[in-house]
């Protein structure tokens, strides 16, 4: 079994239990995180690892699945944790689970997008398109299966998967999705023109255009940014690819819900 670590650079803890799993597991270390502990690193795009350990809260995790390839073991050491299982006192005891097979594997739809053609990251949580100027509006037009669904104008609007339904899409008045229902959730973000009209629809293709000419920001789960104007196209539809996370428990969604989300 091969496993990574990467950890949040910025949180003590984080880096002296990420040297731990260095020392204890011969684990390939993070860029960044190895560049904190003084260690040589490897780039989160060539991590290629049957269980990355990440060590940090929910955007640990995301960033991880964007760009690094193998299961997630979640850590919580963040403020949220909802993607994460396990606390860091249980690690240990996790490995030995995970060393005698002890555990599953839980599979979340991803979205992959492309930029005028043009492939980016996967996203686990969500799409966002959202002005580059602050209380400056923009017109969208969404596009479902080459259909025109809705043409408004608002702050932005959230592409979200079952998974990111209960993040931005959530705050923003959107609807809770069973994290394993095949479907999307697209959500305005603070409309024009009365409240926010979420849409649910089958995962499938999902295009959306700048209709102003104003340039806006293009964020993938958080992660990722770039700035996109009227002139480009973006694509949004169901990966071939899944985020896999390593579960111990038998928790159901909505006690995790009850307890992460709406407690």
């Amino acid at each position: 079994m091969i496993y990574g670590v990467v950890a949040n650079p910025e949180r003590e803890e984080c880096l002296k239990l990420a040297r731990e799993v260095y020392e204890k597991l011969g684990a390939v270390v993070e860029k960044n995180t190895g560049e904190a502990l003084g260690i040589e690193g490897t780039p989160l795009e060539e991590m290629n690892v049957d269980i990355l350990i990440t060590l940090g809260g929910d955007g640990t995790i995301l960033l991880a699945l964007q760009r690094a390839r193998g299961k997630i073991l979640g850590v919580n050491m963040g403020v949220l944790g909802y993607l994460t299982e396990i606390e860091p006192d249980e690690l240990w005891k996790a490995i030995r689970n995970i060393e005698t097979g002890h555990y599953r594997v839980e599979k979340r739809m991803r979205l992959k997008v492309k930029l005028n053609g043009i492939r980016l990251y996967d996203c686990t949580n969500e799409v966002v398109v959202h002005t580059s100027e602050i209380a400056k509006l923009r017109t969208y037009r969404i596009y479902y299966k080459n259909e025109l669904l809705y043409e408004f104008r608002a702050d932005g609007i959230i592409v979200a998967t079952p998974t990111g339904s209960t993040s931005y899409s959530l705050s923003a008045g959107g609807p809770i999705l069973y994290p394993h229902v095949d479907g999307v959730v697209i959500t305005p973000i603070a409309p024009f023109k009365g409240k926010p009209v979420p849409f649910v629809f089958p995962a499938g293709k999902i295009r959306v255009e700048l209709a102003d000419g104003k340039e806006n920001i293009l964020v993938l789960d958080g992660q990722y940014n770039v700035e996109v104007s009227e002139r480009d196209v973006i694509e949004i539809d169901k990966s071939e690819n899944y985020a896999e996370f390593i579960r111990f428990r038998e928790e159901s969604f909505m006690k995790r819900l009850r307890e992460r989300i709406l407690g």
